[in-house]
């Protein structure tokens, strides 16, 4: 947690705690914006632990542990148990009509100007109820989620109908590619990522990797799974340093194979742009970084994931990217392919990245709606 202000201009923001990619993603949001207006403090609410937004945020926070959201219960990265989930959605909806004006009434007490989602639905529903502008960030929602699963266990269907009504109510929407169901309305924006802090070559020093060696991440997306079955043949291959990121509790180094926490001294997205190639699960954070970073990518996705079609088709349309059926990831057949991947150029992109257009967006909305209140306009009226 960053120190507060009283006099701070104020933006909430609920994210789900589904994972760290909604967290990644959110981070990459408050971060450009703080880029451009530093003075602005979000207020964020999530179950998620502190770390991802204090090595991820270098402008004002303060952080609320609220549990904005279910998403999807998962037995590893590749797997999810709906029954399972559908006992979390009882549990959490419909809302407390009391727990939702307690969350309004301390958005209306900490003077946050407007509310962002990602894809939180308890963010939408504290903003109506708080009279105050709504922005939901996503590139699926759960109800997309759960109806496109084919797995459909007693009870989901009426979160699903739950879910859609309440995303309906968000005042305003930001897509993020790659979108799994395209609006007419809201922003559409490139893939949305974290920004590096170190160059590739201070990353390979910090980590020991020498001169000419080639560097692999291997990355589950920040679930941990079950055991890593090919790290002996790792050490195999001359030349070539593997590092493995969330696997272990506490950093170790086995000759040209160095395994990392979930939360390391080094940041996620550095360790992306250091590498020469990416491999793993393609997750959405893991996909807007490997394409800023322009790394060739054996992407693996899971058939349970609705959204794992999506992101194939964007990682072959517009990167390098090597598909691996998740069972040769696993075991460790996608080695033989390794040299067809680290020979892939890169195809870094050009231009304004998708977390800068989400931030001029929202904070167009942000200082529109003030100046709407300062002319006396009731908030309903501005928009």
């Amino acid at each position: 947690m960053v120190g507060e202000r009283g006099d701070r201009e104020r933006i909430a923001f609920f994210v789900t705690p589904h994972g760290y990619g909604h967290a990644a993603r959110a981070c990459a949001v408050m971060g450009a914006i703080h880029r451009v207006r530093p003075e602005i403090e979000f207020e964020v609410y999530t179950r998620l632990a502190p770390r991802i937004f204090e090595e991820s945020l270098s402008g004002p926070f303060v952080l609320h542990d609220c549990l904005t959201d279910v998403g999807l219960v998962q037995i590893d990265p590749f797997r999810a148990d709906l029954v399972e989930t559908v006992k979390a959605l009882d549990r959490l909806y419909p809302f407390d009509p009391a727990a939702i004006e307690a969350l309004a009434a301390r958005v209306r007490e900490r003077r946050c100007r407007l509310v962002l989602c990602d894809i939180s639905p308890m963010g939408i529903a504290v903003a109506a109820r708080a009279g105050v502008p709504s922005v939901l960030v996503e590139n699926f929602t759960w109800d997309w989620i759960y109806a496109s699963c084919s797995e459909n266990p007693p009870g989901l269907k009426r979160h699903i109908d739950t879910l859609r009504g309440l995303y309906a109510l968000a005042d305003h929407r930001i897509q993020a590619h790659p979108v799994c169901r395209r609006r007419t309305e809201g922003l559409l924006t490139l893939p949305i990522s974290r920004q590096p802090r170190c160059g590739p070559r201070t990353v390979r020093k910090n980590l020991g990797i020498p001169e000419g060696a080639s560097l692999v991440l291997i990355t589950t997306g920040g679930i941990p799974g079950k055991s890593i079955d090919f790290l002996d043949r790792l050490e195999g291959f001359e030349k070539i340093f593997f590092v493995l990121a969330g696997v272990v509790d506490e950093p170790r180094v086995r000759g040209n194979v160095i395994l990392l926490p979930r939360h390391s001294d080094h940041y996620h997205p550095d360790l992306v742009q250091a590498a020469d190639a990416v491999v793993g699960k393609a997750g959405y954070s893991t996909l807007a970084e490997v394409y800023y970073a322009g790394a060739p990518f054996g992407f693996v996705v899971s058939d349970s994931f609705p959204e794992a079609r999506v992101l194939a088709a964007y990682i072959q349309k517009h990167m390098n990217g090597f598909a691996i059926r998740e069972g040769d990831f696993s075991e460790g057949g996608w080695l033989d392919a390794l040299p067809e991947i680290l020979r892939l150029p890169r195809r870094r992109p050009a231009g304004e990245t998708g977390a800068e257009q989400a931030a001029r967006f929202i904070l167009d909305l942000f200082f529109r709606g003030r100046q709407a209140r300062n002319d006396g306009i009731p908030h309903d009226a501005a928009r």
